[in-house]
């Protein structure tokens, strides 16, 4: 198949995805519900439905080229995965066993039951294939070894002189033993063609007998070829056995796996490619932006550092590094807020320090309150772990690829925009340690008391005189 056609079942799985997610949040909302039957079927639709998504993404991860494309499958691949366990250790803990029957739910969404089988994802084997040979190599090296050792132990055994001749003896005796029967066999079969030989009675037959014969014997086995031939197109026709090229893949099934291997290859360049491009923009970036990212972040440090300055009487400390370092200054707030989240931020440590023990009991009784009423009250769905996995896979496609316009992009190679972007805020990481150590050298220089004025207006008119104990300096 063409890109088009694996982008085109990329949206509609992803249609497909946001609907499911829909449901599951109205089903973690709704209230708990007391019939079996219904939450069998709901449960059942949510994993039959995961499955189908499941395949699709793992179809696509498999054949799409775009590398950055397979990457956000990949994160909702996992998600995936992850929440057709849950669901299916629900199912489990609901009807007390791992085989359910799933024939009505299957019937209502017009599948088969070749369509509840899970895969397994072909990617588990494609991106560990070094690790895989390794540990092949490793295990062919530990059995030769071990063979060697055995084979060693086996040649050291040693035997006495008497039971070698012992052993030598009776392996010549089978063996003329043998050579003896074979001998006798012969003289037997001799005598007996010669006893034959005698009984045997010349007879001829006329031509017209044998040809006769000759023809009774050729019709039964033509009839008898053809009568086959046509019983195996019979049940062929009944469809009650496989037609001769069964088991043997069509020309379009050869031209499909072919197209399949090429695409696998053109995934591997893509990727090379895709991993250039990350050293090589970060370092356009880093050249191109730097200078003015660096500059406009030391000026709204140093901005922040003159406002707090003036709001509070005095210079600021930099917000640790867990509070998130000079980043809490580059949001869009003001001073005054910084300072306060700040404090706040210490006397919530404090607070809850305090409140842990007490927390813990409370948190234990509110467990035992909410499994009594959910015992009472009726069943409900778990908190799932991997929902928000799906959800921001979800949520990627949707703001970066859903409205992207790809007709330029028809190999389908890395997009540089996004990889600028991702890089840009590296680099702003980068560059911010540079910046608050410049800016606080700054900020250092300015704590300092200034120089007394009138000496130096005193130098205007006068000419430099070293003074003792002071260098001579110029300007």
């Amino acid at each position: 198949m063409s890109n088009r056609t694996y982008n085109k079942m990329w949206i509609e799985t992803h249609e497909a995805l946001h609907y499911l997610l829909k449901q599951e949040i109205t089903a973690h909302v709704a209230k708990p519900q007391t019939d079996r039957v219904m939450i069998f079927q709901m449960l059942t639709t949510f994993y039959i439905k995961y499955v189908q998504i499941f395949r699709n993404m793992e179809a696509l991860y498999d054949q799409i080229v775009h590398p950055q494309k397979r990457r956000v499958i990949q994160h909702v691949l996992d998600g995936i995965m992850g929440r057709i366990l849950e669901l299916k250790n629900e199912m489990v803990n609901l009807e007390f066993s791992e085989f359910h029957y799933c024939d009505d739910v299957l019937q209502d969404l017009k599948l088969t039951p070749e369509d509840l089988e899970i895969p397994v994802p072909r990617y588990f084997v494609k991106d560990k294939l070094k690790v895989l040979k390794i540990r092949e190599n490793i295990l062919v090296r530990i059995l030769s070894q071990s063979w060697a050792q055995v084979e060693q132990e086996r040649n050291i055994k040693l035997l006495m002189l008497e039971e070698a001749i012992k052993i030598i003896q009776i392996s010549e005796r089978a063996r003329q033993g043998r050579l003896r029967a074979k001998f006798m066999l012969e003289i037997r079969m001799e005598e007996e063609k010669e006893r034959l030989a005698k009984h045997r009675v010349a007879s001829t037959l006329a031509p017209v007998m044998a040809a006769t014969c000759i023809q009774k014997i050729w019709r039964g086995y033509a009839q008898r070829k053809i009568t086959k031939k046509e019983r195996a197109e019979e049940m062929i026709f009944l469809e009650m056995a496989p037609p001769p090229n069964f088991l043997k893949p069509s020309s379009a099934e050869l031209q499909a796996q072919k197209v399949a291997l090429q695409r696998n290859v053109v995934q591997e360049v893509h990727e090379v490619e895709y991993q250039e491009a990350l050293v090589t923009i970060k370092e356009q970036v880093r050249t191109v932006e730097g200078p003015d990212i660096q500059e406009t972040l030391q000026e709204q440090i140093r901005q922040w550092f003159i406002e707090c300055r003036n709001t509070t009487g005095k210079f600021p400390d930099y917000p640790d590094v867990e509070k998130g370092g000079s980043a809490a200054i580059f949001a869009s707030k003001t001073p005054q807020e910084v300072l306060q989240e700040l404090a706040a931020q210490e006397d919530r440590k404090k607070a809850k320090k305090e409140k842990k023990g007490k927390n813990e009991k409370k948190k234990k009784k509110k467990k035992e309150k909410a499994n009594m009423e959910e015992e009472e009250h009726g069943w409900k769905m778990a908190q799932s772990n991997f929902l928000s996995t799906v959800a921001e896979g979800q949520n990627t496609y949707e703001v970066v690829w859903q409205n992207r316009n790809e007709c330029m992009n028809f190999p389908q190679k890395h997009v540089a925009e996004l990889i600028k972007e991702d890089k840009r805020k590296e680099v702003e990481e980068e560059i911010r340690v540079q910046a608050e150590l410049r800016s606080t050298e700054t900020v250092c220089l300015q704590r300092t008391p200034l120089l007394n004025t009138s000496r130096f207006q005193t130098w205007e008119n006068t000419s430099f005189v070293q003074h003792p104990g002071e260098e001579v300096g110029g300007r």
